[in-house]
């Protein structure tokens, strides 16, 4: 069977994440939405995304395909019920269509036409930005089991201070030693290849994925995740991290997500409680707004390649967008726009040609290439962003 993610409603809402992603490539937990649903289904999946996210993210149609809502995480129960779909029929909950099974993609859907099995089961949905550190703890358990069952962890290092052995899982390659790991309060995953250094403390759930670092004396809460090839040092509780982005130094990071080619200044700080304890609001690209979350805590939402500059303050929900550059002392308003370049004093437009060197240089370091097709991406994002900026 042809197995294809769908952006679906939520791309929107899920911005600025999704600028440069489909659903479907949002790490949460260990794994991407993606991923989860490759280990269920045990096949591959392609892509129904965005025209200018195509080329990267290809969608492949077949004579038999199924289609599957990004915004929703797999389990055992959906899994199956997604697999055992045939011809005109659907997966629904609460009216919400999940799956369907079509054998033409590009034809509209009559529903009316379809058997609609409910399913009654709950499972974890991204339907918001914050929903990614939310349910990042509900996440991260699902996906530990799902990596782990039936597998035997590397041995843990003698001079590792463990709490609760049996929830922590070390891959081949992983290197750790005089640090402590508390996993009675959560699973514990290390990735291959990836390092925790000396004098940390890690409470779970927490996961370091493949080539991941924890610098010296780093002090993490979970349910944090640290994606591939990142690094993270200070003080960090409840964020994510995609993958490739660096919060290498002191400073605090709380409730919060960070996309890719990330890195955050030495000694930068972010808020995730307002001084007067009141909900905390975000900006929304889908209302044009500020929008309730429904949260007491919510940090920094940061678009991919965005960087900021040493002792940076962050407000209690701030978002920013892609390839932004923030510096310079003060806090910056709560909402940063794709391509802007100052801080609390102001912004200008951080042009293309100037961002896309940047980007060379930091990707070279990880022997990931810059080529044209990441640029189109982002000339796309560019240009579709300027409302927000003041030219």
């Amino acid at each position: 069977m042809n197995y294809i993610l769908f952006d679906g409603a939520v791309r929107n809402a899920l911005l600025p994440f999704t600028f440069t992603r489909p659903v479907a490539d949002i790490r949460i937990g260990i794994l991407t939405i993606r991923e989860k649903w490759e280990k269920y289904l045990g096949n591959t999946t392609t892509t129904l995304t965005e025209e200018y996210l195509s080329e990267k993210f290809p969608m492949v149609e077949m004579e038999e395909n199924v289609m599957i809502y990004a915004s929703y995480c797999p389990n055992e129960v959906l899994a199956e019920m997604v697999k055992s779909l045939e011809p005109k029929q659907a997966i629904a909950k609460n009216g919400e269509i999940i799956a369907f099974y079509t054998q033409d993609t590009q034809e509209e859907v009559d529903f009316d036409t379809y058997e609609i099995i409910e399913f009654n089961d709950d499972c974890i949905t991204v339907a918001n930005p914050w929903d990614i550190f939310a349910k990042n703890d509900a996440a991260l358990r699902e996906d530990f089991e799902l990596l782990t069952d039936d597998r035997k962890s590397q041995p843990i290092p003698s001079s590792v201070n463990v709490i609760a052995a049996e929830n922590i899982f070390i891959e081949e390659g992983a290197k750790l030693e005089f640090v402590t790991l508390n996993a009675s309060t959560g699973p514990i995953y290390i990735g291959k290849n990836s390092e925790i250094m000396e004098n940390s403390v890690i409470r779970g759930p927490f996961a370091l994925c493949e080539g991941g670092q924890v610098k010296l004396a780093t002090k993490v809460y979970g349910a944090t995740t640290v994606g591939p090839h990142s690094r993270i040092g200070g003080e960090v509780s409840n964020s994510v991290l995609f993958g490739y982005s660096n919060k290498g130094h002191d400073g605090f990071l709380g409730n919060s997500v960070l996309g890719e080619w990330c890195n955050l200044g030495a000694d930068t700080n972010n808020s995730n409680l307002k001084n007067n304890y009141e909900e905390v609001k975000l900006w929304s690209y889908e209302k044009g707004g500020f929008a309730k979350t429904g949260l007491q805590f919510c940090g920094l939402m940061m678009g991919d390649h965005s960087k900021c500059g040493i002792n940076t303050m962050f407000n209690t929900g701030t978002v920013v967008g892609v390839s932004a550059n923030i510096f310079g002392s003060g806090f910056p308003r709560n909402f940063v726009p794709s391509f802007s370049w100052g801080g609390a004093s102001g912004f200008t437009t951080y042009l293309t040609n100037k961002a896309f060197e940047t980007a060379r240089i930091v990707m070279s370091r990880r022997n990931v290439a810059f080529d044209e097709q990441e640029a189109r991406i982002l000339e796309h994002v560019f240009e579709e962003t300027k409302q927000y900026r003041k030219e």
